[in-house]
């Protein structure tokens, strides 16, 4: 019962951290235009 009080902190920080990395991914533009680069001609030089 006494780890509870060390885990259930530790999971909530872990969600927000979770959280806090995604918010900063879409708003620094990590998820802009995805597809782009499927559309790029693969370069065959060596």
């Amino acid at each position: 019962m006494t780890s509870l009080y060390l885990l259930i902190p530790l999971g909530v920080a872990t969600v927000f951290g979770a959280i806090g990395v995604f918010i900063w991914a879409a708003n620094s533009g990590q998820f802009d235009e995805l597809d782009a680069a499927s559309r790029r001609l693969p370069d065959n030089e060596p």
